[in-house]
């Protein structure tokens, strides 16, 4: 690949870029490009962890972007995920999470063989470094910033929190200069710590970011469409200009276990969540089913898109892109209905190869002990 190539596919369906032209230099400049996305361990994997993030890592690869999934088990013992036990955290690391997206980056096309998986715990251990380097980060960041930054955590500014919670986002950012990273990959929800991980890179002194004539550099940070869970927002109709505040706050989550599909359910499952989602008639500024169609069918190439409904009802529909389908949603030509039948046909066969690995004797078994350890944390 030449590098505008490279650039099209690492740039392909993000929202953000910071920077393109940073990008563009260090590419023209072949400096080996290595990415991380990390991952809270916090129990079953859904659509926007699974799918929505592992196609662009898949794009990583192709581009020749050494990649690498980050399981943040600290940091998941930080924000009380599997009721805050990290011995419960780290038994399920790598048999059921790091199984689950690299099953779901093969359903995207991607190279399970080729990802590198770091657990945070083996990090911290090999690298007696990081502690200097996260105490870097944090004399070259006000605790006024930190207190903006939790909502990284999934908590509202100004929410009253554990001491330990303030370290989350100094350590996401010292992991990023731990490992070497110089593309930073995550959810638009991380951006305030990645912002913070580009800020701090000419103070970093212990395990600065160098290109290949041994400059520092600062990395770059991608950031992608948040997958929003399948729930009424709690306004209706949104303020145009708190759209993306309210895209953030109903982003699919685990806690709303029927506004989210996970990545082994089964096909009737998935009828009914998709059944049952919000999808007003002609709505586009804020449809979930409509954001489904564009990110898990358009987006991953896997279109057209064909509506198939009874004579009476108009007949079959064909779309070759997310604009015809959505000018024809807006005009109402097509019943919210017929629209979520047909996405949820699709998000079927996009998980088969995903159900089918963990029909595996050995990672069945994981992941019920993970479903039965879920029942008791909520009981507690």
């Amino acid at each position: 690949m030449n590098v505008e190539e490279r650039f099209q596919l690492i740039t392909k369906n993000a929202q953000e870029v910071l920077t393109e032209e940073r990008l563009r230099d260090y590419l023209e400049k072949d400096i080996p490009l290595r990415h991380y996305i990390g991952f809270e361990i916090s129990g079953e994997i859904h659509l926007g962890t699974g799918i929505q993030c592992m196609a662009k890592v898949a794009d990583f690869q192709k581009a020749g972007v050494e990649c690498i999934l980050f399981l943040a088990d600290w940091h998941s013992w930080i924000n009380d995920k599997l009721g805050g036990d990290i011995e419960i955290i780290r038994s399920f690391a790598y048999g059921y999470f790091a199984e689950g997206l690299k099953a779901c980056l093969k359903a995207v096309g991607g190279d399970p063989d080729a990802v590198r998986v770091v657990l945070g715990s083996d990090l911290y251990r090999q690298n007696p470094d990081f502690w200097t380097g996260f105490v870097e980060v944090c004399k070259n960041t006000t605790l006024n910033r930190i207190l903006r930054s939790i909502t990284i955590l999934g908590r509202s500014e100004g929410e009253s929190v554990d001491f330990a919670k303030l370290v989350y986002p100094p350590m996401q950012v010292a992991d990023i200069y731990t490992m070497g990273v110089n593309l930073a990959h995550a959810g638009q929800d991380q951006r305030k710590a990645h912002v913070i991980a580009l800020d701090v890179a000419n103070q970093m002194k212990t395990m600065p970011l160098k290109d290949r004539e041994g400059n520092n550099i600062t990395p770059i940070a991608i950031h992608h469409h948040l997958l929003s869970g399948l729930g009424k927002p709690p306004m209706w109709p949104i303020d145009e200009s708190r759209l993306q505040e309210v895209w953030t706050a109903m982003k699919m989550s685990k806690s709303k276990p029927d506004t989210a599909v996970f990545v082994t359910d089964e096909p009737d499952d998935i009828k009914r969540k998709i059944k049952k989602a919000f999808c007003p008639e002609g709505e586009i500024a804020f449809n979930p089913v409509l954001d489904w169609a564009n990110r898990l069918i358009f987006a991953l190439g896997r279109g057209p898109l064909r509506i198939e409904r009874k004579e009476e009802h108009g007949g079959n529909l064909q779309f070759a892109t997310y604009a015809e389908l959505e000018q024809v949603f807006a005009k109402k030509e097509l019943h919210p209905l017929d629209l979520k039948v047909t996405v949820a046909d699709s998000v079927i066969d996009l998980l088969a190869p995903v159900r089918e690995h963990f029909a595996k004797p050995e990672i069945r078994k994981v992941h019920e002990a993970l479903k039965q350890t879920m029942k008791k944390v909520k009981l507690r």
